[in-house]
């Protein structure tokens, strides 16, 4: 048996269980990070399908992941969200990690709005703040597109010389500036995990170019372009990163802060996806 199954037959088969839920179509797709689950609560005309109804469907253990796939709408658009997402640090394989997002494209999703929970590292970053996603660095030695490429799914060779969207950045920018708050700007850096980064490791990974870090997203980009969608990414910065904090860093921290700033993180993924309804009507 070869070391990387075929995805999209899995894919399939998962979008039919959860067609047999519901028949909408999602034009976005949003993943919601650690403590930022609750952002699904909001959506109108809400339907929930748990993961555990969801063929080959991978489902975290970590504290703050629902384990849910919830469709709703925002303004009238129809989005899919993720309640909580697996990570490699956990034993998943990289197909994992991404199984989420290659559904939610195939059940009619376009665009993606990944958001995580990160540790700050940027010059003058503080709790709370949330970053959009310029860029990215994949640290963490493991690519989804790894195995025989499925040409139903994108290219051999996916070009990432713009995985996230500008457009989509401006617009966010936009409305954080309309809402009455800076959204910060930078590079986040996606790493292994689960322990947290030495001071040393922070001062290289400001050296390459980081402003924020965290254990997340970068395969999920990466699995969005290689089918064509495009991306839109948000750090909360829930923590400054070691040697820049002044304390130990934990968990209960960064739930703690994105309960924090919930309301503020929902006012923008709201403003963006109105936006979005707007243009795409």
């Amino acid at each position: 048996m070869s070391d990387f199954p075929l995805q999209l037959p899995l894919i399939q088969s998962a979008a039919k269980d959860v067609r047999t839920h519901t028949d909408r179509r999602p034009k976005v797709a949003l993943v919601l990070g650690s403590g930022l689950g609750s952002y699904a609560d909001t959506l109108d005309d809400k339907l929930v399908v748990p993961y555990d109804a969801i063929g080959g469907m991978p489902v975290s253990k970590i504290v703050g992941h629902a384990g849910n796939l919830v469709f709703g709408k925002v303004g009238g658009l129809e989005v899919v969200a993720m309640q909580g997402r697996v990570h490699l640090y956990e034993g998943h394989p990289a197909a994992d990690i991404v199984f989420g997002v290659r559904l939610m494209r195939e059940l009619g999703a376009d665009t993606l709005l990944i958001t995580n929970a990160a540790g700050g590292c940027g010059d003058g970053m503080v709790a709370g703040d949330l970053m959009c996603i310029t860029d990215h660095l994949n640290l963490t030695g493991r690519n989804c597109l790894e195995g025989p490429n499925e040409e139903a799914f994108g290219p051999r060779f996916p070009d990432m010389s713009t995985a996230y969207d500008p457009g989509l950045g401006e617009i966010a920018g936009e409305v954080a500036k309309a809402q009455g708050f800076e959204l910060r700007r930078g590079v986040y850096a996606g790493l292994l995990g689960p322990t947290y980064e030495t001071p040393a490791e922070i001062r290289m990974l400001k050296g390459m170019g980081a402003d924020a870090v965290g254990m997340s997203t970068v395969l999920e980009v990466i699995a969005a372009r290689h089918m064509g969608m495009r991306v839109l990414g948000v750090s909360c910065i829930t923590n400054l990163a070691a040697g820049i904090a002044k304390h130990a860093l934990s968990h209960d921290e960064v739930t703690e802060t994105a309960t924090r700033v919930r309301s503020q993180f929902v006012g923008l993924l709201s403003g963006v996806l109105e936006r979005v309804g707007a243009t795409s009507e």
